[in-house]
């Protein structure tokens, strides 16, 4: 069976949405390593406010890209997708792929983020730092859900390494 590149495109947008190949970076609020003999003392506070500046972050990259997508940039938003991202999906079959994915959703009328979640694993994919984020849509020609996943990529910045409209 032989597909169209526009379908492999956009098979591959639903398959890898959690694909990347993240550089593992302690965080900024990291506690210093456990002192031998000290009482250990978790610190579940800090794990939370660190998660939620990754989703924050994670979301806020996505949210960008979005705005490529909605310009009709879609050079840009492959450029600075995630390295697997760009890996998984050739420049040439994204150009053509993407603008036949979005046609029928018309003109972005309003977006609002609903939901964002931080994991560091993802079915089938390496350890990592992934937030995935579910935007609302409104476009003229129908409402739907954006699902975008970020990954932190190896060089330490949160970019996309997939998209799945519902």
């Amino acid at each position: 069976m032989k597909f169209a590149p526009y379908r492999l495109v956009a098979l591959a947008l639903v398959l890898f949405a959690g694909t990347a190949g993240a550089q593992l970076k302690p965080p900024r609020n990291a506690p210093a390593p456990a002192v031998p003999g000290a009482p250990a003392t978790p610190a579940p506070a800090a794990a939370a406010v660190d998660n939620t500046e990754k989703e924050a972050a994670g979301k806020l990259a996505a949210a960008g890209w979005l705005v490529l997508l909605d310009r009709g940039d879609w050079g840009r938003a492959w450029e600075t997708s995630s390295s697997v991202f760009r890996k998984t999906v050739p420049l040439p079959s994204w150009m053509d792929a993407i603008p036949k994915v979005r046609e029928p959703f018309g003109a972005l009328i309003e977006r609002t983020p609903a939901e964002s979640v931080y994991k560091t694993t993802l079915q089938g994919q390496p350890n990592g730092e992934y937030v995935t984020s579910i935007f609302l849509s409104k476009f003229d020609k129908r409402e739907l859900q954006e699902v975008v996943t970020t990954v932190r990529d190896t060089d330490g910045k949160w970019r996309v390494t997939g998209y799945s409209p519902r």
